[in-house]
């Protein structure tokens, strides 16, 4: 069975983002609440829908709910730009988007704390290419998101996030 590797290696970082160690996926999520940075990239297509990805079962935080279009960890010796353009790549075979800043912030849970780096992106057809990394995505219609949510469907992350995603984008197509 297809699972995550414990011991591929994070930064550990501090609130602003500094590095201050290294520690393993595995150690990471542990419940030790290594802070380590994290990169989530929301994108819409031309009639306003977000794109969400299905985390597969065997994911070891969160297997099975609906999230962000990419998320993924930022790799010891990569920066944030970096991480989130290989994960998009890899998530969903998408290039050449201009990523637009929403947010940074801590999420903790159980299990880990994460420093959340978020982006928005308005992608060029409907059409995405999910990898084998997902259990597949579609796009959603936000009165759709807004009335599944608090239903265990979606992962808390993209929760807490949503709403400050749609403002900035709001504010920012005005």
């Amino acid at each position: 069975m297809k699972q995550d590797n414990s011991q591929e290696l994070f930064p550990v970082v501090d609130e602003e983002g500094n590095i201050v160690g290294s520690a393993t996926r595995g150690e990471c999520h542990s419940g030790r609440k290594l802070l380590h940075p994290v990169v989530h990239l929301h994108v819409f297509n031309a009639k306003g829908e977000l794109y969400l990805q299905k985390r597969p079962a065997w994911k070891d935080i969160q297997p099975g709910k609906w999230d962000t279009a990419v998320g993924g960890h930022v790799d010891w010796g990569e920066s944030v730009m970096q991480a989130l353009r290989r994960e998009a790549s890899e998530e969903l075979n998408l290039s050449g988007f201009k990523p637009h800043a929403v947010a940074r912030y801590v999420f903790e849970s159980s299990r880990e704390r994460e420093l959340v780096f978020t982006f928005l992106a308005e992608a060029g057809g409907d059409i995405l290419q999910p990898s084998s990394e997902l259990d597949g995505g579609r796009f959603w219609s936000i009165d759709e998101i807004r009335s599944s949510m608090g239903k265990g469907i979606f992962t808390p992350n993209f929760e807490g996030e949503i709403e400050r995603v749609l403002d900035v984008r709001r504010k920012s197509r005005s």
